[in-house]
């Protein structure tokens, strides 16, 4: 028999062919798309940093949560981007304050029509940006941050929120959530542990969509880039404490921490594709040095294949219509 006997390139023959054996597939319900809604604002105003995405006023974030839905996404993501701040973040933890208005909103919108969370952390609210309450010395006093995150917690879930993040990597945040929800009724609130998240330099762009004041950096309580093994240690506390999902961000540069991640535990695992992801692939797209789709939708198959069920992208909204036209 002529060589060669084997010819793998028969299952790439076409394009009905490569779909029937495809490996993996990004369904539009597995992904989640963050928006956010600024105080004040009567109309939506544009990231420059973030092209395509926006900073909402109420009625704009009504608007886009309802063309989410229809395009098929699991999840939208909310942050909130508050008109003034303080030192202790109040405006996260006021049911009046934005964040808690919005999900009042969203979910006054779209109901159960898909799967409405919150970002349950201090640092769009606080004056100097960090994720909890400062020490004396400028530290972040973890165990006075957390009880205000158990605050923070009862106020999204009385604004009705069904899934909340938890993202300030305070030890034993997980914990003291699931314990401040359940104490007051709301044990169907969902907890999506921001369980490896890392201090990373492609968070840039998300702190212009939220006016950030961070003076200094992050690298006290957000993990090391260079360290897997904490990771998965980090994954197995939150998993311990209650966590109901696990989260690794950002998620290109961690792929082999969503692979292990997916490995070592059983409860559903979710990556962040984070703004510097997002605007870095958006910049050589339109200066022509890549083709934009093609990348959009090969990034985020390659979070998938790694392992991560839930995806959060600001691209959700256009890659769940592309693939719904495509499967």
């Amino acid at each position: 028999m002529p060589y060669p006997e084997i010819r793998p390139r028969r299952l790439r023959r076409n394009a009905a062919v490569r779909r029937l054996v495809s490996e993996t597939r990004v369904a539009p319900a597995e992904l989640v798309v963050p928006m956010f809604v600024k105080e004040g604002l009567t109309e939506p105003r544009a990231v420059a940093s973030l092209p395509g995405v926006f900073q909402h006023s109420r009625d704009s974030l009504r608007k886009a949560a309802v063309e989410a839905v229809q395009a098929g996404v699991g999840g939208i993501m909310l942050f909130g981007v508050p008109a003034t701040r303080d030192e202790s973040g109040s405006g996260g933890l006021d049911p009046a304050g934005i964040l808690n208005v919005a999900i009042r909103d969203v979910i006054a919108e779209v109901g159960d029509s898909t799967v409405v969370m919150s970002d349950l952390c201090l640092d769009e609210f606080t004056s100097h940006g960090h994720c909890g309450l400062l020490t004396p010395d400028g530290g972040v006093d973890n165990d006075a941050t957390l009880a205000a995150y158990a605050e923070m917690a009862l106020a999204q879930a009385a604004a009705g929120v069904h899934v909340v993040g938890p993202s300030g990597m305070m030890d034993g945040q997980v914990g003291v959530v699931r314990r401040a929800l359940d104490a007051a009724g709301h044990q169907d609130v969902s907890v999506l542990a921001y369980a490896a998240k890392y201090a990373s330099a492609f968070f840039g762009p998300f702190r212009d969509a939220v006016e950030s004041a961070l003076d200094g950096d992050r690298r006290a309580y957000q993990q090391d880039p260079a360290n897997l093994r904490e990771s998965l240690r980090e994954v197995e506390l939150d998993v311990a404490e209650g966590a109901d999902m696990v989260m690794v961000k950002p998620a290109l540069p961690y792929l082999d921490v969503v692979s292990a991640v997916r490995a070592a535990v059983d409860v559903p695992v979710a990556a962040y594709q984070v703004s510097g992801e997002y605007a870095t692939v958006e910049a050589a797209a339109a200066n022509g040095w890549i083709d934009r789709e093609r990348t959009m939708l090969e990034t985020l198959t390659s979070i998938r294949r790694a392992g991560a069920q839930i995806i959060l992208t600001y691209w959700a909204v256009e890659a769940a219509q592309m693939l719904r036209e495509r499967y």
